[in-house]
């Protein structure tokens, strides 16, 4: 049906239509910084035969009517679960340091495990390398501007803005914490179906090991 721009908006308003607006996006990876660097060791080697032998962890926002919410997790590539996450306002070394202790915390994972991130100056810190090394991990970086180098957290993070965040608006930061707490913790990893662990959870798929 033809029509003019003008018609479409005055039949939005008497419905009560509004489009949906484009949402600003934040800027996670600084990687034009002094500090070292690791090579890019897991080279997309996604696919492990055991829990604890590769951690991958990245940072993403979420939009709130307060500002922005930093949220960083680190996933287990064996069975895709959630084994450590930390949400703040600020974007700093302690961000991803609180995911990488709290995954420290639950598994207890053995020295060697390699911990792969994007080169982000959060993940170059000296106080994150130095948490890396304490505990016998080895570092692992993607490529500059290499986003499929890390694609299995890309793609936790497109189904957790898909399912949870598009079409959501949070009052406060507070808000988000408690759905993002709620869907990692109780629907993620205990009930979320994964075609790649053959339909199964990531806490049965683990349970089942």
């Amino acid at each position: 049906m033809r029509c003019c721009e003008n018609t479409v908006a005055k039949i939005m308003r008497e419905d009560g239509i509004s489009a949906r607006p484009r949402r600003r996006k934040a800027r996670t990876t600084d990687s034009s910084h002094g500090l070292p660097v690791a090579e890019n060791l897991l080279a997309r080697e996604f696919d492990r035969s055991e829990a604890n032998q590769v951690w991958v962890s990245d940072i993403t926002y979420i939009p709130t009517e307060k500002g922005w919410l930093y949220l960083a997790t680190t996933l287990d590539l064996y069975s895709r679960r959630i084994v450590g996450w930390s949400m703040c306002e600020r974007m700093t070394s302690d961000l991803v340091i609180d995911a990488l202790a709290m995954a420290i915390e639950q598994r207890r994972p053995p020295s060697g495990l390699m911990h792969h991130s994007d080169r982000g100056s959060q993940y170059a810190s000296h106080a994150f390398r130095n948490m890396l090394a304490a505990h016998g991990m080895i570092c692992s970086m993607s490529r500059k501007g290499e986003v499929y180098d890390n694609a299995v957290i890309e793609s936790f993070y497109a189904t957790l803005k898909r399912e949870l965040v598009n079409g959501s608006q949070y009052a406060t930061r507070d808000d988000a914490r408690r759905a993002i707490f709620e869907w990692i913790e109780v629907f993620y990893n205990r009930q979320r179906l994964h075609s790649s662990l053959g339909y199964r959870s990531p806490a049965d798929y683990e349970a089942a090991a």
